[in-house]
């Protein structure tokens, strides 16, 4: 049993990665890591910080209730989204990292770079990059 490793924030795009990483960890018989990754310190807005942990807890008992092995992690190292990413993976040949994603003009790619991009490049494991879409909402707000 390898692990299924979600990075996760407040988006749209972060709730479909969720969704999907619970519908492959379902199918795999997985573990299911949810990686939640911020600046820290003064960076933070403390209104963004209770609510992004409000949204944790709410992630938790719904994971709880639906059986699956998980664990929730809220990190402020510095390090990017994607180093948490890639450092949560274990067995490489097992392990998928679930990432959502939003669509870029190449300029702003290639201005604000991109942590998915990062975390392609970084994983020694399969990514799965997904993007919201209708119908997105089983463990939405």
């Amino acid at each position: 049993m390898g692990n299924v490793i979600v990075g996760f924030i407040r988006t749209p795009e972060g709730e479909a990665a969720l969704e999907r990483a619970v519908a492959e960890a379902h199918l795999r018989g997985a573990r299911l890591i949810v990686v939640h990754a911020s600046e820290g310190g003064s960076a933070e807005v403390a209104s963004d910080v209770a609510a992004d942990r409000e949204r944790l807890d709410e992630i938790s008992t719904q994971l709880d209730a639906e059986g699956l092995e998980f664990e929730v992690r809220d990190v402020a190292r510095g390090r990017t989204p994607a180093e948490e990413l890639v450092g949560a993976v274990g067995d490489a040949a097992e392990d998928l990292i679930v990432i959502g994603i939003r669509r870029r003009t190449p300029v702003g790619k290639l201005l604000l770079g991109s942590q998915a991009q990062r975390t392609l490049m970084l994983a020694e494991c399969a990514v799965l990059a997904v993007r919201p879409g209708p119908g997105q909402g089983l463990l939405g707000d």
